[in-house]
């Protein structure tokens, strides 16, 4: 029997109650506050007879669902509670005590918080020279001084912390609850400051080490101040004078929150640096980590040293799909899960105040996104629910309604990824070695791996083995190519696949997406020009564009092939990385690759004859590719009519959006920033004919 159902007091009253929670402090609300919610034990009647200091939270008397964030109002209602008598806890520092509540058949019962910090903002205005200022007002180039003064003990003190979410503010030295600032323009501004409160473990006092920080984010006592700043006349001045022009400035935005979790996760899933290589290493090599994978773990044990059949590629395998479990949700993470237990970091705090405008720690980058998930969905994924699935529920797969998993926590992964790598010849270089694994001699007169052997000796032997046997389980080349034509009307061309007919294809998507490649040529150039402002509404709607497209492929085989193709890419990499191969193809060892498999794919491109185009171009196609779709389908553009919004966007990619571009014109020989014409040509027609070319220079 669940803990709710043992502390039913009253079975003839069945209507639910709620209980509604507010957390304050002199009448400022705490937001982010997780909130737990307890049945009271068995024994307790009346909460008259309720002792707070003898009390211990149970986990196994939680209410599921709990611990809840309290909202922008520093409230959070828990609806649907039979009548009974519940007991109310406040999950971070300072610790309060927790409140007993008797809910009532179809009662809504009020529970306040008050934290007694009795905090206050602070400001100070000081002249440039750094004195007190004279005058009852600002000037414009005055300093300002702004905090939070609270009482409590100096235990506590050090546990809290102090954010300021407007730019041009830094930490005072020596007092980690100020920050000064330069006033810049006359008029009144805000300056929104947050005392950090972090969450306490419920169950630290009872002994038990079950619960985790991780995924508890720190709850926020806003503050805002307002500063009425005066024009400073200055006096006449003569003799020559300096003028600096700086860039127009926009307004921070929520959804900056999202493009940082989308990079974060992107770089953890990559196959070097803190991603899948390091994950295999230390899962199948070192086996020193613990992945909490019941079936890795029996297939580890199971193994051993049997070494014949499919067992070891099998491994690899499973291996390969927890990884990505691991890896997968909209979430900031400091670490890779390889990583925990290191110095290497995902989140570089330098890197994203450079993209952002703003200095941010990853504790304010934390605090943004759970605000733009609002109830821990995206807005974007809300939007469709409420439109399309009205009154369904959320449940597992075997049951009714729409997916828990595709709707809390999408996997940030697009299939442009993949296709863009097929292109580069990976999968084709894989399957060249496979062909000569199994003594099939390759079309044409001379076999260039006919020297090729993999000794038993050595593990890849084995591995290949499993992979080979595998083949029948794993998607064909048709198959991605049918999806390719599905989410973004990208054809592939080979023998392969002859003359496929989709039966729906997004015909539009490239230009689409082409078009707003070059709209952010032409962004970024007027944004370097300080003597103008850029107007970022073409790129707005070429945005929201690109967003309609990609929403009307996201059906079908959506999230489950792409998941299935970098499953399989991700091995494929792997086999290409290894010292074997590498060793066989006598790859080329002083060009500076970024990725271990990219020098056999390069090689095993020269000796079949295929495009001399470097597989590192169609790699950045990839990765900048994935990262910017994932950006535009993930957000809620059709809700957006901010230029800001935009402009924000295109500056905080810029690099991938630049990098995109560079790749596109290397691997194609087409200019998508050319002002004359935008080229919408499948990238599948430019590859043919400029591998004729190439082939005819022969």
């Amino acid at each position: 029997m669940s803990a709710v159902a043992s502390a039913i007091r009253k079975p003839k009253e069945t209507r639910p109650g709620s209980i509604a929670v507010c957390v304050s402090d002199q009448g400022n609300p705490v937001v982010g506050a997780y909130i737990s919610v307890y049945a009271a034990d068995e024994a307790l009647c009346h909460c008259a007879d309720f002792d707070p200091c003898r009390w211990e939270p149970r986990e196994d008397r939680r209410i599921p669902d709990t611990p809840r964030p309290t909202k922008g109002d520093g409230c959070v209602t828990f609806g649907g509670l039979p009548p009974a008598i519940y007991v109310v806890t406040y999950d971070h520092y300072p610790e309060i005590e927790p409140q007993c509540v008797e809910v009532e058949s179809g009662c809504i019962k009020d529970v306040c918080f008050k934290l007694g910090l009795n905090a206050m903002a602070k400001v100070t205005y000081l002249t440039d020279d750094c004195r007190p200022l004279p005058c009852p007002r600002p000037r414009v180039g005055d300093r300002v001084d702004v905090g939070v003064e609270f009482t409590g003990s100096s235990e506590l003190r050090e546990r809290l912390s102090l954010s300021i979410a407007t730019p041009g503010y830094s930490q005072n030295p020596g007092d980690r609850f100020s920050y000064s600032g330069v006033i810049v323009r006359p008029g009144p501004q805000a300056v929104d400051l947050a005392l950090l409160l972090p969450w306490r473990n419920p169950f630290a006092a009872s002994g038990v080490s079950t619960a985790s920080a991780e995924g508890f984010s720190p709850a926020r006592l806003l503050f805002s101040i307002v500063n009425d700043a005066l024009e400073r006349i200055s006096p006449p001045i003569t003799g020559n004078l300096g003028v600096t022009l700086r860039r127009s400035q926009t307004h921070p935005t929520g959804s900056q929150a999202l493009w940082v979790a989308i990079r974060n996760r992107t770089r953890a899933i990559s196959f070097s640096g803190s991603g899948y290589k390091d994950f295999i290493d230390r899962v199948l090599c070192r086996r020193d980590f613990d992945t909490q994978s019941r079936k890795l773990n029996r297939q580890l044990e199971e193994l051993g040293d049997h070494v014949y059949g499919t067992a070891a590629y099998d491994l690899l395998k499973t291996a390969t799909e927890v990884f990505l479990l691991l890896e997968c949700g909209v979430v900031i993470e400091p670490r890779g899960v390889a990583d925990r237990d290191t110095d290497r970091l995902l989140f570089d705090t330098n890197e994203e105040a450079g993209r952002l405008d703003q200095s941010l720690s990853l504790a304010d980058i934390q605090a943004k996104l759970t605000d733009y998930l609002g109830p821990g969905r995206l807005p974007y994924i809300n939007r469709v629910i409420k439109a399309a699935f009205p009154g369904d529920t959320v449940g597992r797969v075997h049951c009714d309604g729409v997916l828990t998993s595709r709707v809390d926590g999408p996997c940030l992964l697009e299939l442009i990824w993949n296709y863009w790598h097929e292109e580069g010849m990976l999968v084709q270089s894989i399957n060249a070695i496979s062909r000569r694994f199994q003594n099939v001699r390759a079309p044409g007169e001379r076999d260039p791996l006919a020297h090729l052997e993999i000794d038993p000796l050595r593990p890849l032997n084995n591995i290949f083995w499993g992979y080979i046997e595998d083949e029948r389980n794993r998607l064909s080349v048709k198959r991605r190519a049918y999806e390719y034509q599905h989410q973004y009307g990208l054809g592939l061309y080979g023998k392969a696949v002859p003359d496929i007919r989709p039966a729906d294809s997004r015909s539009k998507f490239l230009e689409a997406f082409h078009n707003l490649l070059h709209l952010c040529a032409v962004f970024f150039k007027e944004d370097n020009d300080t003597t103008i402002i850029a107007d970022g509404y073409p790129l707005l709607n070429a945005l929201k564009e690109v967003h309609l497209i990609l929403a009307q492929g996201a059906h079908n085989q959506f999230g489950d092939l792409p998941w299935t193709a970098r499953v399989e890419m991700l091995i494929q990499q792997w086999l290409m990385a290894r010292p074997e191969i590498r060793d066989f193809l006598q790859s080329r060892a002083m060009v500076p690759y970024k990725e271990a498999w990219m020098p056999q794919v390069d090689t095993m491109k020269t000796l079949q004859g295929w495009s001399d185009v470097t597989v590192t171009h169609f790699h950045d196609l990839g990765e900048y590719g994935e990262l910017i779709l994932l950006s535009i389908r993930y957000h809620d553009w059709i809700g957006i009519n901010d230029e800001d919004e935009a402009k924000n966007w295109a500056r905080y990619f810029r690099p991938e959006i630049q990098g995109y571009l560079h790749a596109y014109r290397a691997v194609t020989g087409v200019d998508l920033t050319n002002p004359d014409m935008v080229d919408y040509t499948l990238p599948s027609v430019h590859l043919r004919k400029r591998l004729a070319m190439q082939q005819r220079a022969r």
